[in-house]
């Protein structure tokens, strides 16, 4: 049998030697032979046209996941998988497009004028709910005229290390917010609620909570978010989520290990990379600007929400409730009819414009 070295094989086809010791962590292309005194992998010349197509369907930008599966079929089989795999993508790609005319939008739409400070504002609600099968609720949710927050305590001391995360950055409710150093403002509040979820902790990592909060100054709405809480917009009737869940599943949905479906069921999906813990140094949040339009419809959730009702029926039910207080009691409503596993938490804010 022909060999080569992991050297020669990455060449030949196109592969990193990088990619192939991944493929053989994950037993999606194993060498044919390990040394047994270096570890030095070798393969064979009769993989190469395996490799290729791993390589392809990488360039594709199919998961791994899939590419196993399709790997295991037969010719025919395997080509019903890729061109059914192309036409979510399609259909995937159709969606992005939209999102990418957002983006595009909020990025190049010049910034608003001092004069329209005075015409914007937020209509509001938040409620938390305990759910059908949790014995507490840890979270807390808040509202006011310019702090909408959402966190999730986890741990023995998770309700007080959501409240008291909240409870640091209630004094952003009641100031004068410079528009010119928000995100410097909501960080250093943010490190003040670190503080506070360590003291009612007591030291103890295995205590903590997320957070999700934004901050009005009138125009627009600062965000800042660490963990799986969520936050998301509604514009125009498409719904965006506008944060990224800090947790070992969504990283690796990021890496193409793990297909959507995997994620919904994966033992580790409620594994959190980021949050405010009662032990340690406090973790970096992410923060972002967003200019605020009139008719927009602002939503945070604890992951009660979105763990049991799909993003569709969320955009579906704050396209057709008339407020926020309706918005909220039905989106709560809707969960616990779904089971309400967990405790759930949504704060609804609609900016709308006032006379001047």
């Amino acid at each position: 049998m022909d060999m080569l070295t992991i050297g020669a094989f990455a060449k030949a086809c196109r592969l990193s030697p990088k990619a192939l010791r991944l493929y053989d962590e994950l037993d999606l292309l194993r060498p044919a032979r390990v040394d047994p005194d270096t570890g030095y992998r070798y393969y064979a010349a009769a993989q190469l046209e395996q490799a290729r197509l791993v390589a392809w369907l990488r360039r594709l930008g199919m998961p791994l996941a899939e590419i196993r599966h399709v790997r295991s079929l037969d010719d025919g089989a395997a080509a019903v998988e890729i061109r059914a795999y192309w036409a979510r993508v399609e259909a995937e790609t159709a969606v992005r497009r939209d999102l990418a005319a957002f983006l595009v939008d909020h990025l190049t739409e010049e910034s608003r004028r001092d004069t329209t400070v005075n015409t914007l504002e937020l209509r509001y609600r938040a409620h938390s709910d305990r759910g059908r099968v949790r014995p507490a609720n840890q979270d807390t949710a808040y509202a006011g005229g310019r702090l909408l927050a959402v966190a999730d305590g986890f741990g023995p001391a998770g309700g007080p290390a959501s409240s008291a995360a909240v409870e640091a950055l209630r004094f952003l409710d009641t100031r004068e917010i410079p528009a010119g150093g928000v995100l410097n403002l909501l960080e250093d509040a943010v490190r003040g609620a670190a503080q506070a979820v360590r003291d009612v902790a007591g030291g103890a990592e295995e205590a903590g909570t997320t957070l999700t909060a934004a901050l009005w100054t009138g125009s627009r709405l600062a965000l800042v978010h660490i963990g799986d809480s969520r936050a998301y917009l509604l514009r125009d009737g498409e719904l965006f989520r506008i944060t990224h869940d800090h947790t070992v599943v969504q990283s690796m949905l990021d890496e193409g290990r793990l297909t959507p479906q995997e994620a919904v069921s994966h033992p580790q999906r409620t594994l959190l990379l980021k949050a405010l813990t009662g032990a340690g140094a406090a973790a970096s949040p992410d923060l972002r600007l967003h200019d605020a339009r009139p008719g927009d419809r602002y939503l945070l959730c604890s992951d009660g929400l979105p763990a049991v009702v799909p993003d569709d029926t969320v955009q579906r039910l704050l396209v057709t409730a008339p407020t926020p207080h309706e918005a909220v009691d039905t989106l709560i409503a809707t969960a616990n009819e779904a089971g309400g596993p967990d405790n759930i938490s949504c704060v609804v804010a609609d900016v709308v414009e006032t006379a001047a």
